[in-house]
């Protein structure tokens, strides 16, 4: 659930920065990003740039085995940022009852599916492909307390209970006031939806299996390019709040689905096309694993509305301009999911 998008007390700078040996003192603090589970600055100090991570969810345990993929990950070559480590040797700093954690800043930019080549985007497919295989290397499987790949069971979604979904947010929606286009667009797309769930219902997947350890959040905000395009290389993967245990083509199809959307809500598949013959290689996962993937994740997409829940249940509009590019694929996909099925596996 979104927290509130209440600016929190600025960082401690002075008693933070005292912990690191050789950290400099504070110039500037700014803001630069407002996420839902955390909160970034980039910090100046005397000594140079930081990307300064204030941690809204996770203890202490939890982030600091983030830490210790990406530093294990580093070493493998996965392009990454991990965290400065302070005087003793740590990495998460508490102070107030706050999680912090200071980073090497990393020049770079953003880039979405429309901004790669075909070449990048197998490089994309490649890279998510090395950060899977890797995360088998590198993470702990079966301490106390800790998912192990063959504990993971994925529940699909209920068409009854998105039925229900659909009802209360069409309520919300027809009541909404000042009515808009906005509201106009809601009530249509939940209505097809609802039509397309009725015909499709019987396709439901069953439990997912075996899964294994995934970045969790792999979009192109969570992805830095650095040099010109095109032609810019992957700078760092970012952000690895989610890191966890799920199937990994699951998080290869979703990241796909984000990267190679256009705004009219189509998948650019000889882009998607290319991507997923490179993760394939580089992750060593078959046709059929994509095409099971494929499955689960157009049936996820079929029943989600995580974005208008946020608009009319939490009152939290900021993912609202994502609306109609992500509500047109589902519907576009359902209409070509052979054509779809045919570029990530075949």
């Amino acid at each position: 659930m979104p927290r509130s998008s209440a600016l929190s007390p600025p960082p401690p700078l002075g008693e933070l920065l005292r912990r690191y040996d050789n950290a400099g003192e504070p110039l500037s603090c700014e803001p630069v990003t407002q996420g839902l589970l955390n909160r970034g600055y980039r910090l100046a100090t005397t000594s140079g740039a930081y990307f300064l991570k204030h941690h809204l969810d996770g203890d202490r345990d939890s982030i600091a085995r983030q830490h210790r993929a990406t530093q294990r990950l580093q070493a493998l070559g996965v392009p990454v940022a991990p965290p400065v480590e302070d005087a003793t040797g740590d990495t998460v700093a508490v102070i107030g009852g706050r999680h912090y954690a200071l980073h090497p800043w990393v020049e770079g930019r953003h880039r979405d599916g429309a901004q790669l080549t075909a070449a990048e985007s197998r490089r994309l497919g490649a890279l998510l492909g090395l950060v899977h295989t890797c995360l088998e290397r590198v993470m702990e499987t079966g301490p106390a307390g800790s998912p192990g790949p063959g504990d993971f069971e994925h529940r699909s979604a209920d068409p009854d209970e998105t039925f229900a979904l659909i009802d209360e947010l069409l309520e919300l929606a027809r009541a909404h006031r000042p009515r808009d286009a906005y509201d106009e667009l809601a009530e249509h797309r939940l209505l097809e939806r609802r039509a397309l769930l009725e015909r499709h219902a019987h396709r439901r997947p069953p439990p997912g299996g075996a899964g294994g350890w995934v970045h969790g959040d792999f979009h192109p905000l969570n992805l830095l390019y650095r040099g010109d395009y095109p032609g810019a290389e992957p700078a760092a993967i970012v952000d690895w709040d989610r890191l966890g245990v799920q199937p990994r083509a699951e998080e290869a199809v979703r990241a796909a689905a984000i990267f190679f959307v256009r705004p009219a809500g189509e998948l650019e598949l000889a882009k998607v096309r290319a991507y997923a013959r490179a993760y394939r290689r580089s992750a060593g996962a078959d046709s059929a694993e994509l095409a099971a993937a494929v499955h689960r994740v157009w049936w996820e997409r079929l029943n989600d509305f995580w974005i208008l829940r946020w608009r009319y249940q939490l009152h939290d509009r900021r993912a609202d301009p994502q609306f109609p590019a992500v509500s047109a694929l589902a519907v576009w996909w359902t209409r070509e999911y052979e054509a779809v099925c045919e570029a990530f596996a075949g």
